[in-house]
Formats: structure tokens, sequence, C-alpha cells
């Protein structure tokens, strides 16, 4: 009668040691996922501000360009536009047809 209940002890530990196991590899592999990315995470956020800072850059540079644009155009060139204004002049009279 011993042989029986020591199979199905035997086989009960080795159900719940595979489910330990399996749970323990899990956690594991979960830590050390964790701590790679969380090793990675400053360099990424290095990168990602970089990214940032170089877009706003581009953003000044396009705005600093756009400003002098909108004011060269309200200020206008240093050039007359149009010559002397014209003055009136009296009608010339036809000569006369012979």
């Amino acid at each position: 009668m011993e042989r029986p209940l020591l199979a199905v002890l035997l086989l009960v530990g080795l159900v719940i040691g595979c489910a330990v196991g399996s749970a323990y590899a899990r956690a594991r592999r979960g830590w050390n996922d964790y701590q790679t990315v969380r090793k990675s995470v400053p360099g990424a956020r290095r990168g990602a501000w970089s990214l940032i800072r170089g877009a706003a850059v581009k953003a000044g540079v396009i705005a600093l360009l756009l400003f002098g644009a909108v004011a060269y155009a309200a200020v206008g060139s240093d050039e007359e536009a149009a010559g002397p204004a014209p003055t009136q002049s009296t009608p010339q009279p036809k000569p006369p047809n012979r």
C-alpha cells in the first residue's frame, strides 16, 4: 500500500515542481528584461532630447527667416519703385490737313 501512495506523492511533487520552476524562469526572464531596459533608458532619453533640440533649432531658424522676409516686404527696398511722376502736358494742336 505504501508504493501507490509514494508514486502519487512523487507525481504531485513533480507537477508542483514544474509549475514552480516555470514560474521562477518566467520571473527571472522578466527581471533580466527589466534590467536591460532600465540600463538603456538614459541613452534613449538623451537621444530623444537631442532630436527635440534639433527640431527646435530648425523651427527657430525657419521662424527667423520668415520674420525677416515679412519685415523686408513690409519696409520695401531702397530703390525707387517708379520713376519721376509724369507731369500734365497741354495737348498739342493737330496740324492742318491740306
